[in-house]
């Protein structure tokens, strides 16, 4: 099994199933992760289908049965809802802390360390990403008809600032939602279809991200929502979904990998505006010195 989210791995697997295995799968995708606790007789009568079929499903997803399916759903829940200082107390961090090596050899140990972890995670992030989202990406982005707004969280916001900033220089109608209440609101209360919203929200995901996600879907606007691989609660309302992994090689999360796939979709953007995009850039390299800003 891929280690990401059981309903990343669900919705790939969609084009193996049966018609019967698919209704299984949308029930539990419609209703994750809480419609993978009821019991098997539960699960079949609302997907209609016969408690064997709910059975082939989880086989045909790696499992032994429906108790293993249910264990790698809990196993998945605690590491979406763990925090810096869980990871801390939980994966050996602490002890490996203090019986580790002086000096330069410590130093030495580190750097590997982060090299492996870094190397490992933007490789796997990279390979998992799935193409038809991230084109749909590229596309919705470079779209000059679409009104682009970016939002970010708690330290996500970084990531936010760093795309809005390229996607400024590349095209028009590109802002960040305010942090103000009474703007917040007023962009909110205008949304329209042409919008697209660029949302990141990763473990410990923030309820506002979901919420904003939500009134953007409502309005039939579209949502490009990057985040972890056991994915944020705001992914059902995401039109493409992003996600990275976010091993680090200290209890905090890593955005490496995201910031990798923010350069690529960068790269894409470009390439998709073709000559506008150096045109926009250079009216704006000419904008600026004028105003000596460069």
């Amino acid at each position: 099994m891929a280690s990401g989210a059981l309903a990343d791995d669900i919705r790939q697997k969609l084009g193996e199933l049966s018609p019967a295995e698919r209704k299984v799968a949308r029930v539990l995708l419609a209703g994750y992760p809480a419609a993978g606790f009821e019991t098997v007789a539960v699960l079949a009568k609302r997907a209609v289908v016969s408690a064997p079929t709910v059975i082939r499903f989880v086989n045909r997803l790696g499992y032994r049965g429906f108790p293993d399916f249910q264990a790698a759903l809990r196993d998945e829940l605690d590491a979406r809802n763990a925090s810096p200082l869980s990871l801390y107390e939980t994966t050996g961090y602490a002890r490996a802390e203090k019986t580790s090596g002086d000096g330069d050899d410590q130093d030495s140990a580190l750097l590997r360390h982060g090299s492996e972890v870094f190397t490992g995670a933007l490789t796997a992030t990279l390979a998992e990403l799935p193409p038809h989202d991230f084109e749909h990406a590229v596309r919705l982005l470079a779209d000059r008809k679409r009104r682009i707004t970016l939002v970010g969280g708690r330290f996500t916001h970084l990531l936010a600032q760093y795309l809005g900033l390229h996607l400024m220089q590349l095209r028009d109608d590109v802002r960040f939602l305010p942090d103000r209440d009474v703007e917040r609101t007023a962009i909110l209360a205008a949304l329209a279809r042409r919008d697209v919203f660029v949302v990141f929200d990763y473990r410990r995901y923030e309820a506002d991200a979901t919420t904003v996600a939500a009134l953007v879907q409502e309005h039939g606007g579209k949502v490009i929502l990057f985040t972890d691989t056991w994915l944020s609660p705001a992914a059902p309302h995401a039109e493409v979904v992003l996600p990275s992994r976010v091993a680090a090689p200290s209890p905090y999360d890593s955005l490496v990998p995201t910031l990798a796939v923010l350069e690529t979709v960068v790269a894409g953007v470009i390439t998709a505006l073709g000559d506008d995009a150096r045109r926009r850039m250079q009216h704006g390299e000419d904008v600026a010195r004028r105003a000596g800003l460069y």
